[in-house]
């Protein structure tokens, strides 16, 4: 008998700077995805505020503070336990630091989050966006 392996829980950072969210787009679509947040697998032991953090870094380059997590969910486009961390940034500039995985990095406007993600945000997400982004 064959085991499957699970896909691990993923943590993404929602990180706010100058009325901008950070969104980093995929080199491969994940199903309906492309652009995202970034984060990726908790590690064991690892809780998914440390996860956020350290994701964050590998992939954009920034460093970062978790303030508290918005929730969480099995996302219904890919089956993957998501929590979402609402982040500060602490120092460094984003840029593409995985490669491999990313082609793209913006600080994107409320305004400009429907273009990236059509089918809408988490709605954790979207209420605190609607909150710390001018419109």
């Amino acid at each position: 008998m064959t085991e499957q392996t699970e896909q691990p829980p993923v943590s993404t950072a929602i990180i706010v700077e100058d009325g901008r969210v950070l969104m980093i787009r995929r080199k491969v679509r994940e199903g309906k995805l492309l652009w995202a947040f970034p984060g990726g697998g908790i590690e064991a032991g690892e809780s998914p505020e440390q996860a956020a953090v350290r994701e964050t870094d590998e992939e954009v380059g920034l460093e970062v503070k978790a303030v508290r997590i918005l929730g969480d969910r099995v996302h219904p486009n890919t089956g993957v336990h998501m929590t979402y961390v609402a982040c500060e940034p602490i120092s460094g500039t984003a840029v593409i630091g995985d490669a491999d995985e990313i082609a793209e990095v913006a600080w994107v406007a409320h305004g400009e989050i429907p273009e990236r993600v059509p089918y809408g945000l988490f709605p954790q997400v979207q209420a605190h966006l609607d909150v710390v982004l001018p419109r």
